[in-house]
């Protein structure tokens, strides 16, 4: 396989590119019955697409998700479901300038070395135009996990450069993160993200932060022992979104600063006579099988590659040059990137609910 296809029982596979004719995705191993909308789909869409704010890029897609198969009077048909959106607003020109460039920090380089050809327009499928597909799949992953399971994927910009929230991530609700539009449930702490991404945006620069992703109430029993432990899964996809550079889990690398008497969640027996953990440092798995309590991860998203300023680089035959960019690119990724987090955590979940499925008949 060419790496374009994601999980076992739930599996997606994504196709198309930036400037191509447009983005979709075939889904197959849903099961059959679940009731599922275009406008349910598109919600998800419209909180990925650009142009929805001063802080994301100006390209003026509406993402508008046609269904093409697997979804019949409303429901889902158990087979494979197509979603595809086309590409409306491509403006290839843009990118002639840098045709024969190696970008700093983009993929021209090791597409071109790996395949001795590159896509040079809007960078092909090395494009975070992809992960619109990835989200199309993601919403009904996540109506089948909320309808069926009670089971909620959420996630919200924790950090942009050096600002950060210190909320409790077992408060936050969605309204809270859908409330502005860097995504972060904390308003004054949001205030000032955004006009830390506005002031980077008009010195024509970018930058990261981080994105915190939950996920409540799981059973216990998902996740497979030793190569497919579900926090593994969830790190395979995290690092598979573009720009993500960095990946943890529960205590994370905080937790190397703790005892073992500190860290270790000890076990009690709730009011309903529940087995649950007084803590929760392990992220809501053990051994890689989840434990009922909340999985939390942090996914951390580089400073976007495209920027307005000067930069060394060589073209394809090796000479160097300086680099002048221009375009319509996000100055921060992350307003953007909380519904892919959403989408990929539902996909996991999703998969490895069927895998369970399937073991314990």
């Amino acid at each position: 396989m060419a790496g374009n296809t994601f999980g076992q029982l739930f599996r997606i596979t994504t196709f198309g590119e930036s400037h191509g004719g447009c983005v979709g995705v075939v889904i197959d191993g849903c099961p059959p019955g679940l009731s599922i909308s275009q406008a349910e789909i598109q919600i998800e869409l419209d909180r990925r697409k650009p142009g929805q704010s001063n802080i994301t890029s100006p390209r003026g897609e509406q993402d508008i998700v046609h269904i093409m198969s697997g979804i019949s009077d409303g429901q889902t048909t158990g087979t494979p479901i197509l979603l595809l959106a086309y590409n409306k607003d491509v403006k290839s020109e843009d990118y002639l300038h840098m045709k024969d460039l190696y970008r700093p920090g983009h993929a021209d380089f090791t597409f071109q070395m790996k395949y001795g050809i590159r896509d040079w327009k809007g960078s092909g499928r090395a494009s975070a135009r992809e992960t619109l597909a990835r989200v199309a799949a993601g919403a009904i992953a996540k109506k089948y996990l909320k309808e069926k399971l009670n089971i909620e994927c959420i996630s919200y910009v924790e950090q942009v450069g050096n600002i950060k929230t210190n909320i409790e991530f077992q408060k936050v609700k969605m309204s809270d993160i859908e409330s502005n539009i860097i995504r972060c449930p904390e308003q004054e702490v949001a205030k000032k993200m955004i006009k830390l991404i506005e002031s980077v945006k008009a010195e024509g620069d970018s930058v990261g932060g981080v994105i915190r992703g939950v996920i409540r109430n799981l059973p216990v029993g998902l996740g497979e022992p030793v190569f497919d432990k579900l926090p593994a899964d969830l790190g395979k996809a995290m690092l598979s979104i573009n720009a993500v550079k960095g990946f943890d889990f529960g205590s994370g690398f905080e937790g190397v600063s703790m005892h073992g008497s500190e860290h270790n969640d000890e076990f009690y027996t709730d009011k309903t006579g529940k087995t649950r953990t007084k803590s929760n440092y392990a992220g809501g798995t053990l051994g890689g099988i989840s434990n009922g309590e909340d999985v939390h991860f942090r996914v951390a998203f580089k400073p976007v590659s495209t920027i307005m300023k000067r930069q060394n680089t060589v073209d394809v035959k090796g000479k160097e040059v300086v680099l002048e960019a221009h375009g319509r690119h996000d100055p921060c990724v992350l307003p953007r990137a909380v519904p892919i987090v959403d989408a990929m955590s539902a996909l996991v979940i999703m998969d490895h609910y069927l895998r369970h499925k399937a073991q314990n008949m």
